[in-house]
């Protein structure tokens, strides 16, 4: 599978995940991939969609914050590494 970018956006909490997920995804046509929650409660939340539209989606919740982001990023064209990963905590996320 191929995807135009990945974008990536860290929070505290699973309702605070929610809210930013919301948001990016009336922002942009861009869609939800999967989320990743690690101990101490930080979620890693995981778009998709072109280049142009992740950045608008992402810039959108760092702008205008529905809650304290703690990172982001956009990542164009995914390596096949990348792309594994998020599949891999898609996998995770059904279980």
């Amino acid at each position: 599978m191929t995807y135009g970018a990945f974008g990536l956006v860290e929070v505290l909490g699973e309702a605070n995940a929610i809210l930013v997920t919301d948001q990016m995804l009336k922002a942009a046509d861009v869609e939800f991939e999967t989320q990743d929650t690690k101990c101490g409660g930080h979620a890693l939340i995981f778009i998709s969609g072109s280049v142009s539209a992740v950045k608008a989606a992402v810039d959108t919740v760092a702008v205008n914050p529905p809650c304290k982001i703690f990172n982001s990023a956009v990542i164009s064209n995914p390596s096949e590494e990348m792309i594994k990963i998020v599949e891999v905590f898609k996998e995770r996320r059904k279980k």
